[in-house]
């Protein structure tokens, strides 16, 4: 398919995070991009300031006329919005090209020499820092994010200077088996932590499709796992991990740095230093050096890359850091996460309490994954538990998040609701706050923080 024959692109669900980052794309490349969505946020307002209408009035009237035109528009929706949005049904049977953002990315990356970047957890971190590495390194890359970079306050890294390969950086997901339309030239696989068994069923179900991505790479491709990654598959194989083929020495934490050298075979990178805390951001940052040492970025260029990358926002995001109090904000939304989350702040603030506001994602996942969740939340020091966020899902019976907090042995725990969140934190005595999850949680993140700001005067 040639995306270059339509001038207009529309999108039908324009503000979230994946479908806005393909809106920019299409943007810096010369389209004319409109889109609906349902809520108005300030990620649709940042698109409307780069030149990008968005309205949130289901409304065929307020579709641009050049939009409406068969021959030169191509509509793409994301899975999330409803089959009787009314914009869907008009596109879908209008004669207009209509696409799943899965297929549009699959057909992007037919076109470009393409990194894709699958795994249950670090998806966007790992991407990230390997965009972040080859835009430093002055190479023509495109990486869709799925988060608010803040070296770039986008979810998008775009650099086209005409000179040189392109290289696409993409997130590939596992939901709804996505990630099966594209065409990698190179691939990481972070973690395979069954997930979205409301699509898959099973663990094997889950692993297969793993194994299925991987062996979309071409005989010269590279498949960089991590060591805990257990997939038979039929190509190259490049393991890191601390026990991995590409690893790390000398680690340690200075001036808000993890510092530790990167050695793989006879290449040794000495002094890399990370500010993103969690020694899973380490393993997140090898395996994107990996990459970028395949793709021929200099040791000089990783080393500067990786002290100049400042993470994405909501994975352990520092709202507020002061002699008072600490306020922690992260996308969190399964035991692994959570596990990984909990033991970096551990680490950084061993004798801190910490309590935790959490709200889980998905009926579903909260039920295949609760003893998971209850082992982990039973972790925190106070635990205040949201209702749970459903997202594309209709209720599950029984499954609540009262059902949830029973299963947690935690003696300082409680439900709240959210009219009450603000005044519950304010009259908890803690060291540090921390929201947690992938739902509307970040709603709440601007009045806590003007509430602890308030109290910590």
């Amino acid at each position: 398919m040639n995306l270059s024959k339509y001038d207009n692109v529309f999108f039908i669900g324009i503000g979230g995070i994946g479908m806005s980052a393909l809106a920019r794309w299409f943007s810096k490349e010369g389209k004319r991009v409109e889109g609906y969505d349902k809520t108005c946020t300030p990620l649709t307002e940042s698109l409307v300031q780069e030149g990008i209408r968005v309205f949130c009035q289901d409304d065929i009237s307020e579709v641009g006329k050049v939009f409406l035109d068969t021959e030169n528009t191509l509509i793409i929706f994301t899975p999330a919005i409803p089959k009787d949005t009314g914009l869907y049904k008009y596109f879908s049977t209008s004669g207009h090209e209509v696409l799943k953002r899965a297929q549009v990315l699959g057909v992007i990356s037919q076109n470009y020499y393409t990194v894709g970047v699958a795994g249950t957890h670090g998806k966007t971190t790992t991407s990230s820092i390997l965009a972040h590495l080859l835009y430093q390194a002055n190479r023509n890359v495109t990486c869709f994010v799925g988060g608010i970079l803040k070296n770039y306050n986008s979810n998008l890294i775009y650099r086209n200077d005409g000179d040189g390969e392109h290289i696409v950086v993409v997130e590939a997901d596992e939901f709804d088996r996505s990630f099966l339309r594209l065409s990698p030239n190179a691939s990481i696989i972070t973690t395979v932590d069954p997930d979205h068994l409301d699509i898959y069923q099973d663990d094997k179900s889950f692993n297969q499709a793993f194994v299925d991505y991987a062996n979309l790479l071409p005989q010269e491709g590279v498949l960089v796992k991590h060591q805990e990654v257990k997939l038979d598959t039929k190509v190259r194989e490049v393991v890191y991990g601390d026990d991995g083929e590409a690893s790390i020495q000398n680690l340690k934490v200075e001036n808000g740095y993890q510092c530790f050298d990167y050695v793989y075979g006879s290449k040794c990178i000495k002094n890399i230093n990370l500010y993103v805390p969690g020694h899973h951001n380490v393993m997140n940052t090898v395996a994107a050096i990996t990459v970028a040492l395949e793709l021929g970025v200099s040791d000089e260029k990783i080393i500067e890359g990786v002290q100049s990358y400042r993470g994405v926002k909501r994975r352990f995001e520092y709202i507020i850091k002061n002699e008072k109090v600490i306020y922690l904000d992260d996308y969190a939304h399964h035991p692994s996460e959570i596990k990984a989350f909990v033991s970096a702040v551990r680490e950084l603030f061993p004798n801190k309490k910490m309590t935790v506001l959490f709200q889980p994602h998905l009926y579903s996942r909260t039920r295949d994954f609760a003893e998971n969740f209850a082992e982990e939340l039973a972790k925190i020091d106070e635990l205040l538990l949201m209702d749970i966020y459903p997202a594309r899902e209709l209720p599950i019976d029984g499954v609540n998040a009262e059902w949830l907090l029973s299963k947690v042995n935690n003696t300082n725990k409680r439900l709240v609701k959210e009219e009450e969140i603000v005044d519950v934190i304010k009259n908890i005595k803690t060291d540090i706050v921390v929201t947690l999850g992938a739902g509307d949680i970040d709603r709440f993140v601007e009045p806590i923080k003007e509430m602890l700001e308030r109290e910590s005067r």
